[in-house]
């Protein structure tokens, strides 16, 4: 297994090269069409990138959560959640409990983020928790958890680091040709001078268009065959290949858009989150292996083990996706029985369930009446008078 981490750390460590070099001829262009001086547009654009991986370093993950609009949980505001979090880690071998977090969005998905292995999160959305039976969401948890234990969380966040640096840069770029910095600047030269400074400018032009796109697509590129092994190792953990495959079909079948999303942050997310409004996204793969497939594979397993995972893989694609000294190294693991949840077997059970974590999680107050009636206080209103709307008793927030 160690073999194929290195293997996609270092096809990772290519494209990020490629990222890489994107971004330096990005600058050099800037410099080269507005100060006549390439190395200072270089200049510019490694320092921005400096200051971007520092900021990465302490606090990208932090930002990450920050712009998914995750809000940190206790164990007694969602305890089914937090409690497969913690099977999942033990059964991941991990050492360090991650950081559990709900996403207030009715869309379907989830991912997990970390600077390192002591930093790490998972964050999971409010009509996931609704939608997935506690199997369904021990395979998203495993899933996710593989990727930390993959470190492919840490590299995911450098990599929206570099891509957001592209961006910016991009954006400046165009905006100094709109306000017509860089038209001037060819008109001011004359003779076979102009000239040349003209087709510069188009060149620079067209890498300012051309550099988030290719940028793009090379991040995109890194996380794809990550997402077969992160699956493998989800049913090792879980032994129960159903629970992922069910929960990447209702994952699929949702035409819910996540609003927190963006291009910088949609890799990290077990699906794809953009998906035409109203619009299913079974087979979106921009970044992401097709769901149809990856639940073929899992539905054609045999057994609970990396090798039975690489058998099914190469049934349907031919090829390996598992090492071969990690199959050697592993043992056969059959399918358990699928789990009894009670009452919150119904979704109307877990979207109960759902809600209380929510108020928790926004600090709402609860009172009592006596008439049976359960209210929720927003904490604006503490110290308030408020009335029961049943019974008319008054209460003291």
């Amino acid at each position: 297994m160690w073999e194929q981490i290195q293997s996609n750390r270092t096809r990772s460590i290519m494209l990020v090269i490629g990222m890489g070099l994107i971004l330096v001829a990005l600058g050099y262009a800037l410099g080269m069409a507005f100060t006549d001086n390439g190395l200072a547009g270089l200049v510019i654009a490694l320092v921005l990138w400096g200051i971007m991986n520092l900021i990465a370093l302490t606090q990208g993950d932090s930002i990450l959560l920050g712009m998914a609009n995750a809000k940190e949980i206790k164990p007694s505001d969602h305890p089914r959640l937090y409690n497969v979090v913690e099977e999942m880690k033990i059964a991941s071998g991990m050492d360090t409990m991650p950081k559990v977090y709900i996403i207030d969005d009715p869309a379907l998905n989830a991912f997990a983020t970390g600077r390192d292995k002591n930093h790490i999160s998972v964050a999971i959305t409010s009509g996931l928790l609704q939608k997935l039976n506690r199997d369904e969401l021990q395979g998203v948890i495993g899933h996710e958890m593989a990727h930390i234990k993959n470190r492919d969380v840490s590299l995911m966040v450098w990599c929206s680091i570099l891509l957001g640096t592209i961006v910016i840069l991009a954006q400046y770029g165009s905006r100094m040709f709109i306000f017509g910095g860089g038209s001037r600047r060819s008109s001011s030269n004359e003779g076979g001078g102009g000239g040349a400074q003209a087709i510069l400018m188009v060149a620079a032009l067209l890498l300012i268009v051309l550099a988030p796109l290719f940028a793009q697509l090379i991040y995109f590129a890194i996380s794809r065959k990550r997402e077969y092994l992160a699956d493998a190792s989800s049913v090792q953990y879980t032994r129960y290949p159903e629970g992922l495959a069910s929960a990447l079909e209702k994952l699929g079948a949702s035409t819910e858009q996540l609003r927190s999303a963006n291009q910088a942050t949609a890799p990290m997310y077990i699906i794809n989150p953009f998906r035409a409004k109203g619009k299913a996204a079974a087979n979106l793969t921009s970044t992401h292996p097709p769901i149809s497939e990856r639940v073929r594979i899992l539905r054609s397993m045999n057994g609970a083990s990396y090798h039975n995972y690489d058998e099914a893989f190469k049934q349907l694609k031919g090829g390996h996706v598992i090492p071969p000294t990690a199959i050697k190294l592993d043992h056969d693991e059959t399918i358990r029985e699928a789990s009894d949840e009670g009452p919150l077997a119904t979704e109307i059970g877990r979207a109960r369930e759902t809600s209380n974590a929510l108020w928790n999680m926004n600090k709402y107050q609860t009172v009592d009446c006596d008439c049976g009636v359960r209210l929720r206080v927003p904490p604006g209103l503490k110290g308030q008078e408020i009335q029961c709307p049943h019974c008319g008793e008054i209460h003291q927030t």
